[in-house]
C-alpha cells in the first residue's frame, strides 16, 4: 500500500511540473505577443533595415584600354505593404466597399503601367493579407521616381544594384551573367565572384531618409582589368556577324591570343545574347564556345603532327611521300579534302602541308608512331584543361591509346577522331609560333581595389617547353609557304609574313554514326608576323552554307582581316598602301583637341556642329586619316563606342564629324584606301 501511494505521488509531481511549464510558456507568449509586441516590431524593423544594408556593389570589369564592359548601377526594389495600403484607403470614410475595391484596382493599374507589368498580377499582390510583398526588383531610378509621384502610402522602395553592360553583346559569353541575388553564375562574373562582390559595412548605425529609405555606405568589390582589347574584339565581332550573315552556320567561333604571353586579345562566338536580358535566353546561347565547343579540328591539327615528327627527326622537310590521291590503311580508303583531291605523286612534306594532303600526314603519323604521337598530344595540352581563368572550359576527348590501331593513328594525324576545344588548339599552335613554349592562356590582366591599387597581377606562365626553337622556326616557315603559295593564300597580307593553315573536317552524322558528305566544320588558324608574332587567330565555322565549303575559302579572309587590322592598330605597317606611324599623330593631343572642340567649335575645320553639345552629349570628332588604334583611343576617351570595319586608315565614318551624339553612342568607321 505504501508503494502504491509513493507511485501516485511521483505521478502527480510530474503532472504538476508539466502544467507549470505549460503555464510559463503560455505566459511568455502572451507577454511577447501582446504586452511587448511593440518592442518586437521595432526589433523586426531594425533587422529588416540591417538586412537591407547588406548590399553588394560589384566591381567593374574593364578591357585593356580601360573601357567599361560591366558595371553595377544603383536601382530600387519596389515593394508594397498591403495592410498599410488597406488602412490608408479606408481612412476615407466616404468611400463605399465597392469604391475601395475600385481605388485599389486603379492603384494597381497605375503601378503596373509604370513597371511594365500585368495589372492583374499587381492587383493580386496588393490584395494579399501581408505586411510585405515584392512588386518588382531592380527597377531603374527614373521609373521609381514616377511611382513616387503617385504618393501612395504602403508602396516602398529599397536600395539595390543591377549589372549594366555598356558594350551590349560584345564579349557577352566572356563576361557571363549575374543573378538577382547579386552573384555571378557564368563566365568571369562567376570565376571572379569573390573578388567582384563587395561586402556591406554593418559597423555603422543604420540611418534612413524622409522616405524611410536606407542610407548606408556600401563597400565596392574589386575591379578587373582584362587582356581583352575592345579594338580587336570589335574586329572579331564584325567578322562573326559577317560569317553568320553570309554562311548561316550552326555555330561560329573566333579566338585571338598573344602567342608569346598567352594573353587573350579577343574572343567571340555565335550564337550570342544580350547579358542585360539574359532571363529570356537559353543556356546554349550563353555558352562560351571558344572554351567549351569540342570538335574534330581537321587539317589545322596537321601543324601538331608535323611539329612532333620534325622534333623527333621522324621526317625532314625534303623527304618525299607518295600521294596517289588516296591511301588505304586498316581497310579504309583515306582521301584528301582541303586541296584538289587529286593525285600529287611524290611530294615533300612541305608540299604536303601546302596542299593539305591527308595522305602525306597519315604517313607522317605512322612514321612518328603511336607512343610518341600520344606523348606530344599530352605535351601540347590535348585532353587536359588549359586552366584559362573563365568558367565553363571543356577538356576535349582523346581516344584511349590502347584502342589506337593503324587506322586511328592515320586519321588522328590529320585531325579526325580526337576532339579538341578552340582554346586548346590555339594555345598549342601558339607554342609552335613562339619558339616552342606552351603558355597558359589568361584573360584577367590585374585586379584593383576601389582605390585603384593593384592587389593581384597575372604574370605569363610557361607550362612546358614542347618543341625546340629550331622546330618552331622550321614549322613557321612551312606555314608561311602555306599562305604564300598553298591552300591558305586567302590570308595573305602584303608586306607581312603570315603563317597559317586551313582545316575542313567532316562531321559525324548522328543518324548513321558515319562521317557526313554534306556537313563540315571549317577552320583557319594564322599568326603574324611569323618571325615575331604579335597575334594568333583561330576561326571555326560549324556547318556553313556556301558554294565552296573549305577552311581556306571561308576562314582565311576572316583571319586576314583581323590580323591586318590588329597589326595596323599596333602600329605595324602592313603594306606600302597602308602606312602606319604612330609617332606622326599623338592620340592624347587628338583627345585634347576633340575635348576643346566639344566646347563651342566644330569637330573639324570643314564641318559646323548642328548645335552645342549639352550635358551627356559630345560632338563627333573627325577620324579620317587615323589608324584603328588612334581612332579607338580617341573615341574611347570621349565615352563613345565604336564599330570598325576593314584595315588601314579611316576614310569614312557615321555619324559624320560635327554631329551631336549621346555619350555611349556607337560610331561606325571604315578603314582602307577609300577607293
Amino acid at each position: 500500500m505504501k508503494k502504491t501511494k509513493q507511485y501516485f505521488y511521483r505521478e502527480w509531481v510530474i503532472y504538476g511540473l508539466l502544467i507549470g511549464l505549460s503555464v510559463l510558456i503560455l505566459g511568455r507568449l502572451f507577454y511577447l505577443q501582446v504586452i511587448n509586441s511593440a518592442e518586437l516590431k521595432a526589433r523586426g524593423a531594425d533587422f529588416q533595415a540591417i538586412r537591407q544594408t547588406m548590399l553588394y556593389e560589384r566591381g567593374t570589369i574593364m578591357d585593356a584600354q580601360g573601357n567599361v564592359l560591366a558595371k553595377s548601377v544603383p536601382v530600387k526594389d519596389v515593394y508594397a505593404d498591403p495592410r498599410m495600403l488597406d488602412t490608408s484607403i479606408a481612412k476615407d470614410k466616404t468611400l463605399t466597399s465597392e469604391q475601395i475595391l475600385q481605388k485599389k484596382e486603379k492603384i494597381a493599374e497605375n503601378i503596373a503601367a509604370i513597371l511594365g507589368e500585368d495589372k492583374n498580377d499587381i492587383l493580386t499582390l496588393l490584395r494579399k493579407d501581408l505586411a510585405w510583398v515584392s512588386l518588382k526588383r531592380q527597377v531603374d531610378i527614373s521609373t521609381v521616381e514616377k511611382i513616387k509621384e503617385l504618393d501612395i502610402q504602403g508602396i516602398g522602395f529599397s536600395d539595390n544594384y543591377k549589372r549594366s553592360y555598356p558594350a551590349g553583346e560584345m564579349g557577352a559569353a566572356i563576361l557571363g551573367i549575374v543573378n538577382m541575388a547579386g552573384d555571378g553564375v557564368e563566365g568571369l562574373e562567376y570565376s571572379y565572384n569573390a573578388e567582384l562582390k563587395g561586402e556591406a559595412n554593418l559597423e555603422n548605425p543604420v540611418e534612413t531618409d524622409q522616405n524611410n529609405e536606407i542610407q548606408d555606405n556600401v563597400q565596392s568589390g574589386d575591379n578587373l582589368t582584362l587582356t581583352l582589347d575592345s579594338t580587336i574584339q570589335h574586329l572579331i565581332e564584325h567578322e562573326l556577324d559577317d560569317i553568320v550573315a553570309e554562311t548561316k552556320p550552326q555555330r561560329a567561333v573566333i579566338l585571338a591570343m598573344d602567342p608569346k604571353t598567352g594573353k587573350i586579345l579577343g574572343m567571340g562566338s555565335r550564337p550570342s545574347y544580350d547579358p542585360s536580358n539574359y532571363a529570356s535566353t537559353k543556356p546554349d546561347q550563353r555558352k562560351n564556345l571558344a572554351i567549351s565547343m569540342i570538335y574534330e579540328p581537321g587539317s589545322t591539327f596537321k601543324i601538331i603532327t608535323g611539329s612532333a615528327a620534325l622534333e623527333e627527326n621522324a621526317i625532314n622537310t625534303t623527304q618525299l611521300f607518295k600521294d596517289p590521291g588516296y591511301w588505304v590503311v586498316g581497310g579504309r580508303r583515306i582521301t584528301n579534302w582541303d586541296s584538289d583531291r587529286k593525285a600529287h605523286g611524290n611530294i615533300t612534306f612541305v608540299d604536303g602541308m601546302k596542299l593539305s594532303s591527308n595522305v602525306v600526314l597519315a604517313q607522317v603519323g605512322q612514321k612518328l608512331g603511336r607512343d610518341l604521337f600520344y606523348t606530344y598530344l599530352k605535351s601540347f595540352g590535348f585532353g587536359s584543361l588549359t586552366d584559362i581563368d573563365i568558367s565553363g572550359e571543356e577538356r576535349g576527348l582523346l581516344i584511349d591509346k590502347s584502342r589506337v590501331k593503324s587506322l586511328e593513328l592515320a586519321t588522328m594525324s590529320f585531325g579526325q577522331a580526337n576532339l579538341v576545344t578552340p582554346i586548346q588548339l590555339l594555345t598549342a599552335i601558339c607554342a609552335v609560333a613562339n619558339g616552342g613554349q606552351l603558355m597558359q592562356p589568361y584573360i584577367v590582366e590585374n585586379i584593383k581595389n576601389k582605390d585603384g591599387e593593384i592587389v593581384s597581377k597575372t604574370q605569363p606562365k610557361v607550362v612546358r617547353q614542347v618543341i625546340s626553337e629550331t622546330t618552331s622556326k622550321t614549322m613557321s616557315d612551312i606555314l608561311v609557304s602555306v599562305v604564300d603559295s598553298g591552300t591558305g593564300s586567302r590570308a595573305k597580307i602584303p608586306g607581312i609574313k603570315v603563317a597559317g593553315k586551313t582545316g575542313t573536317a567532316q562531321k559525324i552524322d548522328p543518324k548513321t554514326g558515319k562521317y557526313s558528305d554534306t556537313d563540315y566544320i571549317v577552320s583557319f588558324v594564322g599568326y603574324a608576323p611569323a618571325d615575331d608574332p604579335k597575334i594568333a587567330v583561330l576561326v571555326v565555322i560549324d556547318t556553313p552554307h556556301a558554294p565552296v565549303v573549305q577552311g581556306g575559302t571561308l576562314g582565311g579572309p576572316r583571319v586576314k582581316n583581323i590580323i591586318e587590322g590588329t597589326l595596323q592598330y599596333y602600329g605595324v605597317p602592313v603594306s606600302a598602301e597602308t602606312p602606319s606611324d604612330l609617332t606622326k599623330v599623338d592620340p592624347d593631343a587628338l583627345v585634347e583637341e576633340a575635348a576643346a572642340k566639344n566646347g563651342n567649335t566644330a569637330a573639324d575645320k570643314n564641318s559646323t556642329p548642328a548645335r552645342q553639345a549639352g550635358e551627356g552629349e559630345v560632338l563627333v570628332p573627325d577620324l579620317k586619316g587615323l589608324t584603328i588604334r588612334q581612332a579607338g583611343e580617341l573615341l574611347g576617351k570621349l565615352d563613345l563606342r565604336y564599330e570598325f570595319g576593314g584595315s588601314g586608315l579611316a576614310y569614312k565614318q557615321s555619324p559624320e564629324a560635327g554631329k551631336v551624339v549621346n555619350r555611349g553612342d556607337t560610331i561606325e568607321v571604315l578603314f582602307g584606301t577609300g577607293k
